[in-house]
């Protein structure tokens, strides 16, 4: 069953003095319920602009992107994760992860019940009351892949998420998102440009 449909879209930059540039040129493709699948390609090629359209971070300039057949907006049934780490400096990791559970009125107890689930999923038992200042950078995105799934998005887009870390945590933290993927069965959209991690982590690869 096709969970995402990609329907001719593409994606236009006007600037202010009207100049145009092709960020996307139109494509099609469908995903299915619980696919993992890689976008591979140059940087420059579309990938990024795709995934933030898809996350109804951003609009189209032609073409419809359908979630179980509805149009995409930005809601929760999307979880995020970027290459930068976009934790709140201010908070915990805990109440990071917490975060988008309280902003949709979860009650307290059953946050921390999920949070803690999450914690545990993706190693970071020990560290709940750590900032992320005083963590890694592969233990900010393992906070933010726990903060993203712990909302139960429909689907889980990566952009290169990855990138940053050193080649032994890229490996650790490929084979954990691995292993949360095949738990929690999620559809997945991750964007990489390398070819080897493509291959490796998806059972579809899209090429641009």
């Amino acid at each position: 069953m096709n969970q995402l449909s990609i329907r001719g879209v593409s994606r236009i930059f006007t600037s202010h003095k009207g100049q145009q540039t092709t960020a996307l040129t139109p494509i099609d493709f469908e995903v299915r319920e619980n696919d993992f699948v890689t976008i591979l390609g140059p940087s420059g090629c579309g990938k990024s602009t795709l995934l933030r359209i898809v996350a109804g971070l951003d609009h189209p300039t032609a073409g419809t992107v359908l979630l179980d057949g509805q149009k995409v907006r930005p809601v929760a049934d999307r979880g995020m994760v970027f290459q930068s780490y976009t934790l709140f400096p201010w908070l915990t990791i805990e109440q990071n992860i917490r975060f988008g559970l309280r902003e949709r009125g979860m009650p307290e107890a059953q946050q921390k019940e999920r949070a803690d689930y999450f914690i545990a999923k993706v190693g970071l038992r020990g560290f709940e009351h750590h900032f992320p200042k005083q963590l890694s950078g592969g233990m900010q995105q393992r906070t933010a892949i726990a903060r993203a799934l712990a909302n139960d998005p429909k689907i889980f887009l990566l952009d290169e998420p990855f990138g940053a870390l050193d080649n032994q945590t890229r490996v650790l933290m490929q084979e954990l998102l691995l292993g949360i993927w095949e738990a929690e069965r999620k559809t997945v959209l991750f964007v990489t440009h390398d070819i080897d991690e493509a291959i490796f982590m998806a059972n579809r690869v899209a090429v641009f």
